[in-house]
């Protein structure tokens, strides 16, 4: 087991005996449920759950090896005296079970092209184009993120957008067995604060944006935004790659790419030009590809937008050259120029980024068009924050040529904070407001649509019925509650005219609704399939 302590860079403590046998370990966990006798438990502190308290659990179930916090040493000595065990301790016990749980699996990252994205908005879709530039480059892709987890023809269920460590590392190594070459992963806030890719290095790490969200964890934006910065400045390879997206001002008001512009300065210091006899020299350097719609490394000189996608002219080091994709809306042509930048700095041509993706479809539950032979456009979006759903409505109004619904609503037990700004939001940015229950969990559903509408109020609708709110006069504006999600969307399809676009947000690819603890199946995608399909039968 010291020798895996070696191999992993752990910095530890023997507590207790000194003169303790070093045991075989085959396995390490932070569930004391599958701590063995040939496994090393590691106890990982927590705000609801943690690992110290289950120490003597492990110790029952017959492991002899325990890693701890240095500060949680004495209690646990204390807790397991009289057991027989190899007592360790670390400064940084998540730090330790990340790198300890690659150095079990021989490192499977450093078999691979790994390549790291975060951000509030934009990483899912930036998974999937760039899965589809990867594999039409030669490349074989595999994918971490937050619809699932893929590789091959085969596909698990995410249940984290980042796993925990034991899982991710065992995965990256039946991706590396399998013969994956890039590994894409969604890398979140948590899972950098939680130290879940310890023992991980990126050749390309992706910044998308950075808004409100998971305020309720960090406390404000600048620990978020902290958090963020670990992919950046812990988990880049020397002379890896850092591409920094910064949105257009149009697209999200003039705050919308301070934090990218703020990282981007910070990082300048640390980059070199490619090439040049400084970076040569310096191993450390990193590169930085900054992209954006007035200056950096790639830019967009031109662009046009339709229901139907988009097309850009940009200008990077190949010159310029087009760029066309069937995603819709500038908040896409910021994930399709941040994933450009991307394939850049993995040494693609521009006409392989070109070719790719506009063959890349948009994600499931990722603004996805559904439309009727009546004129109707309904799309789906994930969008569950209010940047999010600012730049969807955005994206939206000037390609809408009748009225523009949107149909919402926030999750329980979650951020309380960004309900009313989304209230707001939708007030401003949509002509029909509907607000419903998206997943309560253990919340009242109308207590979290009471939140959203004291923000709709601040924002200057007034509400009606949703009936006549969608048979009035195309001047009307107005917003209505209804709870039933399933019925939201039916009347909302059922009563909009040709000409207009209807917005459902929050769920996106999401095949299930939580109600009172209670997971059930519910697919906004599916609810609008089968609306629009009676809509043509009856109608």
């Amino acid at each position: 087991m010291r020798q895996l302590l070696e191999t992993a860079g752990v910095d530890w403590t023997v507590m207790g005996r000194r003169d303790h046998p070093d045991p075989v370990v085959t396995a390490v966990t932070a569930d004391s449920r599958r701590a063995g006798p040939a496994a090393l438990f590691v106890a990982l502190p927590g705000t609801r759950v943690d690992g110290h308290d289950y120490v003597t659990d492990a110790l029952a179930r017959g492991c002899r090896a325990v890693l701890t916090s240095r500060g949680r040493a004495a209690e646990t000595a204390r807790m397991a005296a009289g057991q027989d065990f190899l007592h360790l301790a670390s400064e940084d016990p998540r730090e330790a079970f990340g790198r300890l749980c690659a150095a079990l699996q021989g490192q499977p990252a450093a078999e691979m092209v790994m390549i790291g994205i975060t951000g509030t908005n934009g990483k899912t879709t930036s998974t999937y184009l760039l899965e589809e530039l990867i594999r039409r480059s030669g490349g074989e892709p595999g994918v971490i993120g937050t619809v699932n987890y893929r590789y091959r023809e085969r596909s698990l269920p995410a249940s984290h957008t980042t796993p925990e460590a034991e899982t991710l590392q065992r995965l990256l190594r039946e991706m590396a067995g399998a013969g994956v070459t890039h590994v894409i992963m969604e890398v979140s806030s948590h899972a950098l604060e939680q130290r879940r890719v310890a023992g991980i290095l990126f050749d390309v790490a992706l910044f998308t944006n950075l808004s409100h969200e998971h305020l309720d964890y960090h406390g404000d934006m600048e620990r978020y935004y902290a958090g963020k910065k670990r992919l950046f400045y812990e988990h880049l390879k020397p002379g890896g790659a850092a591409v920094i997206v910064a949105a257009a001002e149009d697209e999200g008001g003039p705050a919308a790419g301070t934090w990218a512009r703020r990282l981007a300065a910070e990082l300048l210091p640390l980059s070199r030009p490619a090439g040049s006899p400084k970076s040569r020299r310096r191993a450390e350097s990193l590169r930085l590809i900054r992209c954006g719609f007035t200056d950096g490394e790639l830019r967009v000189a031109a662009r046009r937008s339709s229901l139907a996608g988009v097309e850009a002219r940009l200008q990077g080091p190949g010159g310029a050259w087009t760029l066309q994709s069937s995603l819709v809306g500038g908040f896409n042509l910021d994930n399709l120029l941040g994933v450009a930048g991307v394939g850049l700095a993995l040494g693609l041509s521009p006409e392989q980024i070109r070719t790719g993706l506009a063959a890349a479809a948009p994600p499931p539950g990722r603004l996805e068009r559904f439309t009727s032979s009546r004129g109707l456009d309904v799309f789906v979006d994930y969008a569950h924050t209010p940047d999010a759903l600012a730049h969807v409505l955005q994206a939206l109004r000037p390609l809408t040529p009748g009225r523009l619904i949107v149909l919402f609503g926030c999750g329980g037990d979650r951020d309380r904070a960004k309900r009313p700004l989304m209230g707001a939001i939708a007030a401003r940015g949509a002509d029909i407001v509907v607000v419903t229950s998206d997943n309560p969990r253990s919340e009242e559903p109308a207590a979290i649509m009471a939140a959203i509408e004291r923000g709709l109020l601040e924002g200057g609708a007034r509400r009606g019925r949703l009936e006549s709110l969608l048979r009035s006069p195309a001047g009307l504006r107005g917003y209505d509650l209804v709870e039933s999600r399933r019925r939201a969307i039916r009347d909302t399809i059922f009563f909009a005219r040709p000409g207009d676009v209807v917005l459902v947000c929050g769920k996106g690819h999401e095949t299930t609704q939580v109600v009172a603890g209670v997971s059930r199946f519910f697919d906004d995608r599916l609810e609008v399939r089968e609306q629009l399909a009676i809509l043509g039968q009856a109608r």
